[in-house]
């Protein structure tokens, strides 16, 4: 599958749940939730054209500031799931996403997860590069960036 953002500024990735992924119940384990929406950030950013590890090289990096998250039922070993970012909103020098994870349509759990750009040098807050504003900014609009 070639992940891209929809028209509607949604970008969707499929995770299938393994056994590292669980508890000792097969239950995914809670805080994975979280890195399954990292992984749907990351490849957000690399149909913007962009990689973590070259975010450095430009002197800017992304942390997350908060996650406002709400739990609804749980995923179990070998579900295949989808883990969605739509930006819901796009600051100077922050990132609001609004995800979701699901299993046939069923919404598991939901997040708004907000990210700040960083300095990679100092670690201070920056503004997101111009280049890359834009292209959050037609990828929201649905202008069609899919690297």
């Amino acid at each position: 599958m070639i992940e891209k953002i929809q028209e509607n500024g949604e970008f969707t990735l499929p995770v299938r749940v393994y056994i590292e992924d669980t508890d000792a119940g097969g239950i995914v384990y809670y805080v994975n939730y979280l890195k399954f929406m990292e992984r749907a950030r990351t490849e957000y950013l690399r149909t913007l054209g962009y990689q973590h590890y070259a975010l450095a090289d430009e002197n800017f990096q992304f942390v997350v500031h908060s996650a406002n998250v709400q739990y609804r039922k749980p995923a179990r070993i070998d579900d295949a799931l989808e883990v969605s970012a739509r930006l819901k909103k796009l600051g100077k020098a922050t990132l609001l996403f609004e995800q979701q994870v699901s299993r046939n349509n069923e919404l598991l759990c939901q997040a708004d997860i907000k990210v700040a750009c960083v300095a990679a040098d100092s670690m201070k807050p920056t503004g997101i590069p111009a280049a890359l504003y834009n292209k959050f900014n037609a990828a929201n609009e649905g202008e069609g960036i899919n690297g």
